[in-house]
């Protein structure tokens, strides 16, 4: 994610608690310890949404065979050459071409036409369709509009029709494999699996697909002043907003989120609800209880907590350099040592840092190469100089107009601005060495919205 090249934000030994980190240094440790979840065979309609492991290649050519992509007569192109509609080609129908069937039964001979249905195969001998719209329909008036339905006049699929108009070779004829064509690549190793995608699969024949699971991501917001949302706020409680938002964030990742109820500032409680949840996790998420306040229970129950098995695991906190966000947890928890990413509880300040590191976590647990939102060049609109503080690399919520290619801040730097972060769909990022940005100035801007 890093837009900036600037000298590390390092103070104090490598292990040292007044060490802080910069937000690049933090990030690759998170995505350094990141393992793609293992590929499992799905089902397809369980598919939608993972990534695939392996190329898929088409077994039948699309379409299989020859077909009609209208509704009409399939003819020779010589008996309707010098079609027209005051001389109208009269052609002996011979049959009907429904979808489904074989195609082969019928062969069209000179003279001859075979009413033939959207989607199926041309028959022997007859080398273009006409649309009905082109002919009489077989009822010796006017030009029809549609077919009527089979069986309500059994003449309709024998006796004979008039064909107003010429036909090409080929004319409304899908060919076979002018879609796919067997032995192609349908989709590269690396696809995400979107609805296009899973009917593709379907339409060559795969029932299952070798993909990477979606991650399975539990949320869970900390701190004994919030109250879900539709509850009653007593004295001094807010609602827990950061939960939701996170959770949301998650699914739109691409995971599988669980959001889990907001814990009470109780370190045993917390400890015991993380334990519970990492049957269904292979992300854990908290918000909240990282800084170094009296009642910080996230840091106060995970700081000490290890894999004893694995030599360096555990929660490590730490303060990163940045703005906000500067506070923050990561590390791996239980038996199977999942990751868990502990973020600040202001709104704004998780929202920001669950984007700079869990969204790439999660992407990354998806086998995906490029993890990171996209980031381009804009010129700031402001009606002021911005100020951030030296040696941290602020993230400021903005607008970004990309037929302008300008990047207008939304808001102020507050980390509780959550009204501005819902018109964001940006963030604007000053580097660690700029203290003041001027109106015009080109800024990197991460786009939240692709």
């Amino acid at each position: 994610m890093s837009t900036t090249e600037a000298p590390p934000a390092t103070v104090g030994d490598e292990g040292s608690p007044d060490r802080v980190w910069s937000v690049d240094e933090h990030l690759d440790d998170v995505l350094g310890a990141i393992r793609p979840l293992e590929p499992i065979e799905l089902q397809l309609p369980d598919a939608q949404g993972c990534v695939l492991v392996e190329d898929v290649t088409v077994p039948v050519s699309l379409p299989p065979f020859d077909n009609s992509s209208m509704d009409g007569y399939a003819v020779r192109v010589a008996d309707v050459a010098d079609a027209s509609t005051e001389f109208p080609a009269v052609l002996t129908v011979i049959g009907d071409v429904a979808a489904g069937s074989g195609g082969a039964e019928l062969t069209v001979g000179p003279g001859e036409a075979a009413r033939i249905m959207t989607g199926a195969p041309l028959p022997p001998g007859a080398e273009a369709v006409v649309p009905v719209e082109w002919t009489d329909g077989g009822s010796g008036e006017g030009p029809a509009t549609t077919f009527r339905s089979a069986g309500a006049n059994p003449g309709d699929s024998s006796g004979q029709v008039r064909v107003h108009r010429p036909a090409k070779a080929r004319a409304h004829v899908r060919a076979a494999g002018s879609d796919v064509k067997a032995g192609d690549t349908a989709l590269e190793a690396g696809t995400v699996l979107g609805p296009p995608q899973v009917g593709l699969l379907a339409a060559i024949g795969r029932a299952t697909v070798l993909v990477r699971p979606r991650p399975r991501v539990v949320v869970m917001s900390t701190g004994s002043e919030l109250v879900q949302p539709g509850e009653e706020l007593g004295p001094g409680q807010i609602y827990d907003s950061n939960s939701f938002a996170l959770t949301a964030a998650a699914r739109d990742a691409g995971a599988i989120a669980y959001r889990v109820g907001a814990v009470t500032d109780d370190a045993a409680e917390l400890r015991d609800t993380i334990e519970d949840q990492l049957v269904r996790a292979d992300l854990l998420v908290t918000t909240g209880g990282v800084s170094v306040g009296a009642y910080d229970v996230v840091k106060e129950a995970l700081s000490h907590t290890s894999d004893e098995d694995e030599p360096g695991s555990g929660v490590d906190f730490r303060k990163l350099a940045m703005q906000p966000g500067k506070p923050q947890g990561f590390g791996s928890i239980g038996p199977d040592h999942t990751p868990l990413l502990a973020l600040p509880g202001n709104p704004v300040s998780s929202y920001v840092s669950f984007e700079l590191f869990v969204r790439p976590a999660i992407r990354a647990l998806m086998g995906l190469e490029d993890v990171h939102r996209p980031v381009v060049r804009a010129t700031l609109t402001a009606d002021k100089a911005l100020d951030s503080p030296s040696g941290r690399r602020q993230f400021l919520r903005g607008t970004y107009d990309a037929e302008a290619g300008t990047v207008t801040p939304v808001g102020g730097s507050g980390s509780h601005l959550v009204a501005a972060l819902a018109h964001a769909d940006c963030l604007l990022v000053v580097p660690e060495d700029t203290t003041s940005l001027a109106p015009g100035s080109e800024v990197d801007v991460v786009l939240l919205t692709h």
